[in-house]
């Protein structure tokens, strides 16, 4: 059985069933309470150069444009969300600049050439859908070599230690890694690959918060910031079927 790759991970995004997942929530959802409070709270000027990764079919992005932000750029490397993005975008009257793009190979990428940024955005778990630690590194290494200094950063992640539930469930799968009874199929501890009915098939890897400030510090960022959602805003039932509870991370450009 072959390990969780980033082709894998994109031929997942690009499968029908995750494509009109996140189309959906790009139509009906808009933005999460608890998003839309922390992007007006560390993103307050309306004219400020952003960058968002792994924009998906465009849920944010075009969420931004609504709310006054005009200076947009945003990049998916699963072609089929970018398209949708891109319809979203034309649909809603939202001037973005949509290209693609890989986070882990930013280096490369010629929209991005020259570009400085003044802040970045990897919502809903982005991140954390990056198979290995150390393309994860690379990923905030290059968001960190294209924003000005101090330049913020919003993101989130899952929280292996967010519930005694999660908790305990993670001192299990310790136990099967520790007996070579893991899925075969994973690279690293934390993460999982699971099919939910009517997504498709979702790699992500759950970090503790030791691991998110340890690469923060690794890689040009620091640390300013992270909550539990929950601590943000309650969300509609909407946005709980969507999306479990996650943390958010604030970092600044070093």
């Amino acid at each position: 059985m072959s390990k969780i790759s980033r082709q894998v991970v994109r031929d997942d995004f690009n499968d029908l069933l995750a494509v009109m997942h996140y189309t959906r929530a790009a139509h009906r959802l808009g933005l999460w309470a608890s998003e839309r409070i922390l992007l007006e709270r560390w993103f307050p000027d309306p004219q400020a150069r952003l960058l968002e990764a792994g924009c998906g079919a465009g849920r944010v992005a075009v969420a931004l444009w609504e709310l006054g932000y005009r200076q947009l750029h945003a990049f998916d490397f699963a072609a089929e969300l970018l398209a949708q993005a891109e319809s979203l975008a034309l649909e809603r009257d939202a001037r973005i600049t949509l290209f693609p793009a890989d986070a882990t190979a930013l280096g490369s990428c010629a929209a991005l050439r020259g570009q400085v940024f003044d802040g970045v955005l990897f919502m809903f778990n982005g991140l954390m859908q990056i198979p290995l630690r150390r393309n994860r590194r690379r990923a905030l290494r290059g968001l960190a070599a294209v924003c000005r200094p101090g330049a913020t950063f919003l993101f989130t992640t899952h929280d292996r230690n967010s519930s005694p539930t999660e908790q305990a469930l993670w001192r299990l799968e310790a136990r099967r890694w520790a007996e070579g009874r893991q899925d075969p199929r994973l690279r690293e501890y934390g993460d999982r690959y699971f099919t939910e009915e009517g997504t498709g098939r979702t790699f992500m890897h759950l970090p503790d918060r030791a691991e998110i400030l340890a690469d923060l510090a690794a890689t040009g960022w620091t640390h300013a910031f992270d909550t539990m959602r929950r601590e943000v805003a309650a969300e509609s039932r909407a946005v709980r079927d969507f999306s479990d509870d996650c943390r958010f991370w604030v970092a600044q450009r070093a």
